[in-house]
């Protein structure tokens, strides 16, 4: 299992989570969701606030797996992990690894590189992995599921 050889090389830590910490990090994901469609905000500050959505969603199913993130690359790590935590398609982590890397740029590099369309592509992408997480969440692991 790659989580274990990320584990054994240092990238992820074992963790222990628990119901609060999975409803607080899918509720995160919820606000998020929300947020990024606030009127008015530029579409670079909307794409990164929909590409939070799912990075705090893909966290809660690597914290249900057992494992955090240690040190550099963090965010490509908890993309990658949806593969071998909710079995996320080649296509999904394609695109929100094309989404983290567009985000980067409108974060640190310059403005302008969002499209109001690619927004509502990270939006749709965001909702779909919170949907995937948490019904992977309900199969694999239901006790950390608050009712």
């Amino acid at each position: 299992m790659i989580l274990k050889s990320w584990l054994a090389h240092g990238r992820l830590k074992e963790h222990r989570t628990s119901p609060q910490e999975i409803n607080d990090l899918l509720v995160l994901a919820d606000r998020d969701l929300g947020d990024c469609r606030i009127s008015g905000l530029s579409s670079d500050r909307r794409l990164n606030i929909a590409y939070n959505a799912a990075l705090q969603a893909s966290r809660a199913a690597l914290a249900a797996a057992g494992f955090r993130t240690s040190g550099e690359s963090h965010h490509y790590l908890v993309v990658q992990s949806l593969a071998h935590t909710i079995n996320a398609s080649p296509d999904i982590l394609q695109l929100l690894d094309q989404f983290r890397k567009k985000r980067n740029m409108g974060e640190y590099d310059r403005v302008g590189v969002a499209s109001d369309q690619e927004v509502e592509e990270m939006i749709a992408l965001a909702l779909k992995i919170r949907h995937e997480v948490e019904e992977w969440l309900r199969a694999a692991h239901p006790g950390l599921l608050k009712q």
